[in-house]
Formats: structure tokens, C-alpha cells, sequence
């Protein structure tokens, strides 16, 4: 990895207003980096989780806690206008309600206090083709589902060591890969969202009961075997009232059956803080702005942007500055250089 070109490359992300493409950085240096060099850094080796981590490793150990967790989530980075592959293709987004073309990047961020490390990514692939019996259509389908994806990823928090790890299924949960507590020096408990239609059983009988007609009330926590799960877990459930004043429910398991509900609830919560980062990604380090078509490329560009929020947030602790308002200070900086250069050119 060329560090001299991945620095220059994320700080361009983090100070473009319009679309990172390798001519505009090469323009924005008056020459010194030719277009031609940032292609093929673009271009080169796939960077992968592990450059990652190496890369925030020394910064997650300073503020590492107890009380930290890992979220794992994934988000939908529309791409129309781009040639489809086995990453830039169709994907259900969940805000939406429908698919779009775009690329489906799963991230595992480390969150302690009001700090949000990432520290792995998967940018989902779709490599087999096939045709949809009834709807005529060439669709594609990925090998390892994201399920599996986080189940990795919690096998790998060992190496992390946080002492909650709180994981979000986007995908039905079958249970299949919630993993057990682990047997590392600190006890490793999963926090998984589960859909209302899920079964479980409460004894190891033949028969699964759906979760919505188990006898729920307000405290009530139900240790159960969800399908294909060697091993107990704690089912919980959250009644809210929306904005519009409909109730819904929540039902959370548990792979920790001896925590208490409150502190299930309370793990649960420390989900928004990916719903943050994602919009950080989108928004302030040009996820979706570089013309990049080929696998290599795009990897590379996605493994550029979540460093690029790395050093953004290093830039938050450092100045008590969100994300929005580092950006925000940034573009008021470049705004005035553009006034004064304009009052210049009117007086010449």
C-alpha cells in the first residue's frame, strides 16, 4: 500500500464539495500527482478488513473500554448510471422499499462513549447469475449470506476483545448464525434483532411456536432454541409508540442468557450511532461520487472513504467537533476563497 497516496487520496474525499475523480485531485495539486498515478493506486491490490484494522488499530486500543460494543449494519450506496458487475448490482433498500443498482457495503464499527471506529468491511458480491422462472428475468445471487458475513465478524471481535458486541440482522434470522458466548477472557454477547414471524421453541420439542404468541408481558424474558441453534438464547420484547402514534413491537434475542433485560435494551440502543456513520460516509467522504467501474477500483475506493471517516473522526476528538460541522468549517473556508478569488478577477 502506498501510504504517501492514501493519504492524499482520503484528505481530497474529505475536502471535495462535488465528485473525487482522479483529474480533479491531479488539478487540485497543480500536477504534482498525475491522474494516471491515482488510477493505478486505485487499481492495484485489493485492500481488505485487515489493511483496515491495521490502519485504526493503535487508536481503538487507546479508547478501548468495557462497556464498548461493535455494530454491525450495512447500507445501500445507489449507483445508477454505473455499468453493473458482481458488486455494482441490484440490492433491496430497506429505506426505499425496493431494489436499486448500487453497491451493498456491510461495515463493523467499534463504538465507546460518543467515539465510532471502523474496523472491518465487506462490500457485498453477487458473482452467480441466474434466471427468475417468473419473471423472465437474469438475476443475480451472492454465495455467503450477510447473516454469515456477521457471524465472521463476531468470531474475529475475539481478536477486537470489546465486552458487549451488539449485531443487527437486516435479513430474516434464522438464529443459524448468532454464535454462543465465546470462551475469551471477556465474555463476548450477541444482540440480534429478530423478525416478529420468527420461530422458536421453548423446550426442545419437535414443534416451533411463533414469538408473537408466546405469553408476553411488560418484564417477561423467554429463554429459548431458535431453528439450527445448538444452544439457548434470551428473547425479549420492546412495545413503542411511533411519531405517528401506532405501537410496534420489537422482540430482541439474546446469546447471553444470563444478562438482564434492561441491559439487553439498553446494548440495543447503541445502534444509532451506525445510522450516523453511514450518513457521514455518504455525505462528507464522497462514498458515492468517484467514477470507479471495476471491482479492484470500487473496493479500493470504499476501503479509501472509511478511512477518510477514520482520520475525520481522530479530527472530532481532537477539536470537539462533529463530523457535519468539521465539513461544515471546511466548506465556509472554501467558500471565502472562492469570493475573494471572484472580488480579484472583477477588479483585474
Amino acid at each position: 500500500m502506498n501510504k504517501e497516496y492514501l493519504e492524499l487520496y482520503t484528505d481530497y474525499l474529505l475536502s471535495t464539495f462535488g465528485h473525487a475523480t482522479a483529474t480533479g485531485l491531479s488539478a487540485l495539486v497543480n500536477g504534482q500527482v498525475s491522474h494516471d498515478q491515482i488510477t493505478r493506486f486505485l487499481s492495484g491490490g485489493e485492500y481488505t478488513s485487515k489493511d483496515l484494522w491495521l490502519e485504526v488499530k493503535t487508536t481503538v486500543r487507546k479508547v478501548e473500554r468495557e462497556d464498548a460494543v461493535l455494530i454491525f449494519d450495512d447500507t445501500v450506496q445507489e449507483k445508477p448510471y454505473t455499468d453493473e458487475n458482481e458488486v455494482m448490482c441490484w440490492h433491496y433498500d430497506h429505506s426505499k422499499g425496493r431494489a436499486v443498482q448500487g453497491f451493498n457495503l456491510l461495515n463493523c464499527l467499534y463504538h465507546v462513549e460518543d467515539i465510532s471506529i471502523p474496523v472491518a468491511f465487506e462490500l457485498i458480491k453477487k458473482p452467480a447469475e441466474y434466471c427468475d422462472l417468473k419473471t423472465r428475468k437474469r438475476k443475480r445471487a451472492s454465495l455467503v449470506t450477510k447473516n454469515e458475513l456477521n457471524y465472521a465478524g463476531c468470531v474475529c471481535a475475539e481478536q477486537v476483545e470489546v465486552s458487549l458486541c451488539f449485531v443487527r440482522h437486516l435479513v430474516c434470522l434464522e438464529g443459524k448464525y448468532v454464535p454462543h458466548q465465546t470462551n475469551t477472557r471477556k465474555r463476548l454477547c450477541v444482540c440480534a434483532e429478530i423478525q416478529s414471524f420468527g420461530g422458536c421453541k421453548r423446550r426442545r420439542l419437535s414443534c416451533f411456536t411463533p414469538i408473537e404468541e408466546l405469553p408476553w408481558q411488560e418484564e417477561t424474558l423467554f429463554t429459548g432454541w431458535l431453528k439450527d441453534v445448538p444452544f439457548p438464547v434470551l428473547f425479549v420484547r420492546q412495545v413503542f409508540t411511533n411519531k405517528d402514534g401506532s405501537t410496534g413491537i420489537l422482540y430482541l434475542a439474546c446469546s447471553d442468557t444470563t444478562v438482564t433485560r434492561k441491559l439487553i435494551l439498553a446494548t440495543y440502543q447503541k445502534r444509532w450511532p451506525v445510522e450516523v456513520f453511514h450518513k457521514s460516509l455518504k455525505q462528507n467522504a464522497a462514498l458515492g461520487k468517484a467514477p470507479v467501474r471495476r471491482v479492484a477500483t470500487q473496493n479500493n475506493h470504499v476501503f479509501a472513504v472509511l478511512y477518510a471517516i477514520f482520520k475525520l473522526e481522530c479530527l472530532k476528538i481532537k477539536r470537539h467537533l462533529n463530523h457535519f460541522a468539521l465539513r461544515a468549517h471546511l466548506y465556509l473556508k472554501a467558500t471565502r476563497t472562492a469570493f475573494d478569488e471572484l472580488q480579484a478577477l472583477k477588479a483585474a
